[in-house]
């Protein structure tokens, strides 16, 4: 992201959550957030959108960014469009990278991310505006996996849960920083996304035999399914990817 945009970006957060805070939501309007931010209400429409997608406007230059990363290794179709990984390139790998990129920024932008979580406690709006740029992340790192795995029966699937996986992982990590900003979690986040990896490679490497003749024979697309685990405030980094590479497991395989 340039410096420029993501200054702008910033004051732009910063201004919203600063008057959020002070005088409540629902009492800010789009006019006093975009004084505070020195642009006017067009421009501020234009770049932002509406109050609920202000304060994550950083993400918008984020997920841009993620999304070059991976595209530095997705595979680059041939003449007949089709897409040949490459061996050297750990997909899995290059996801988790992007990951550490987001809770990275997130501690990174330390104050920012406190006052944006205390708001979120707060305005239900703002929460679920939140699930829609968790999505979005998760969108993009199932859209780079179904392109760069192996060509199998079960990349759809695979790429799916990891993506999933990931995201809970990460989130499960970030909330339990908010809540106790002194630790370091840099560790413990790089031990569960490794243990995801190592499961999500066993599964490609021994897929079940049943679900493999049913897609060699040509069967449709297994449908999707939402996957929901609830982990503790307090559990550490492998229970939670344990329990989210199980749920998963149970609700796909």
């Amino acid at each position: 992201m340039t410096d420029v945009r993501s200054r702008t970006h910033a004051q732009a957060v910063d201004a919203a959550i600063a008057l959020f805070t002070r005088q409540g939501y629902e009492q800010t309007t789009v006019e006093e957030i975009a004084d505070a931010a020195q642009v006017s209400r067009a421009t501020f429409f234009r770049r932002y959108g509406s109050k609920e997608d202000v304060i994550f406007a950083d993400h918008e230059l984020l997920l841009d960014e993620v999304v070059v990363m991976l595209a530095a290794t997705r595979p680059v179709p041939d003449s007949e469009g089709r897409l040949t990984p490459d061996p050297a390139v750990d997909p899995y790998l290059e996801v988790c990278r992007a990951a550490r990129l987001v809770f990275d920024h997130h501690v990174g932008q330390r104050e920012t991310s406190l006052a944006r979580w205390q708001l979120l406690q707060q305005v239900s709006a703002l929460r679920d505006r939140e699930l829609v740029t968790t999505h979005r992340y998760e969108r993009a790192f199932t859209a780079y996996l179904r392109d760069a795995l192996p060509p199998d029966a079960h990349r759809t699937t695979a790429s799916i849960a990891f993506a999933a996986s990931v995201v809970a992982v990460h989130n499960a990590m970030l909330r339990r920083w908010l809540r106790s900003p002194g630790q370091d979690l840099r560790p413990q986040l790089e031990e569960a996304f490794a243990d995801l990896r190592r499961s999500a490679v066993g599964r490609l490497a021994a897929p079940d035999d049943a679900a493999h003749r049913a897609g060699s024979a040509g069967a449709g697309p297994r449908p999707r399914r939402v996957v929901v685990t609830v982990v503790d405030a307090d559990a550490d980094a492998r229970g939670v990817a344990d329990d989210v590479a199980r749920a998963v497991r149970d609700a796909l395989g």
